[in-house]
């Protein structure tokens, strides 16, 4: 798309904050209003409106797409989101273990087990571990404590948990991040293990590649978001 307008900036509605292009309000895709929640996320909206060329790109504008997300998709299906999100904790990545090789095992051990040690602790909670292909199931209690944990997140909030979720693979590394526990980089480095053994091995193919910069990119925009709703 063209772009067809000289300035954006922010302005003040009920409920929160707008961006405006040449003193316009901006809508969402579903042409819901943008009202965002704070000044900080609405500054970071209209930066990335100011900062288009002579063609508007969405791909250049993660925060703009995150809230777009939050207000046309999540407020709508809350209850669905948290439920998605939530159920990762079921069947986590950190939970599914490697029986061979010894130095994979090893691996996954020295940076999961930290992490469960600390989500056990953070939420009360027990975890089941499996190695190789053996399903396991969570108690009925550690399922339920993550649905509630899920649901008490705003659907600002929510829509980054879930792409951290999605990112990770884990809904206990997208905590780990909204609590300081883990770094963005530290989350995904934890996320890739498997991936980051198998390059070493056998290299790193180009569609990877670009999927390994993609979800990363996705887990800092999302760490982002967060801290801008974050911000007084």
């Amino acid at each position: 798309m063209k772009r067809f307008y000289k300035t954006s900036s922010i302005g003040t509605v009920e409920g929160g904050f707008s961006v405006l292009l040449d003193g316009k309000p901006v809508r969402t895709p579903a042409k819901a209003p943008l009202t965002l929640p704070n000044r900080a996320l609405a500054e970071a909206v209209a930066a990335e409106w100011a900062d288009q060329g002579d063609k508007i790109v969405p791909d250049t504008m993660p925060q703009m797409t995150l809230s777009a997300t939050a207000i046309d998709r999540v407020t709508v299906a809350a209850a669905q989101v948290a439920a998605d999100a939530a159920g990762y904790a079921g069947s986590d990545l950190l939970c599914y273990r490697a029986d061979t090789p010894v130095e994979l095992a090893q691996r996954q051990a020295e940076g999961w087990d930290p992490v469960l040690a600390w989500a056990s602790e953070r939420y009360d909670v027990q975890f089941q571990t499996t190695a190789g292909l053996m399903p396991v199931d969570q108690p009925e209690e550690t399922r339920a404590r993550f649905r509630s944990v899920a649901e008490s997140f705003d659907p600002f909030q929510l829509t980054a948990v879930h792409v951290l979720t999605t990112a990770t693979g884990s809904f206990l590394l997208a905590l780990a991040v909204v609590e300081g526990r883990c770094a963005p980089a530290e989350a995904f480095d934890l996320s890739r293990i498997d991936e980051t053994y198998q390059e070493e091995l056998w290299g790193v193919d180009e569609e990877a590649a670009k999927r390994r910069d993609r979800l990363a990119r996705e887990i800092d925009q999302a760490h982002r978001f967060l801290t801008l709703l974050a911000s007084a």
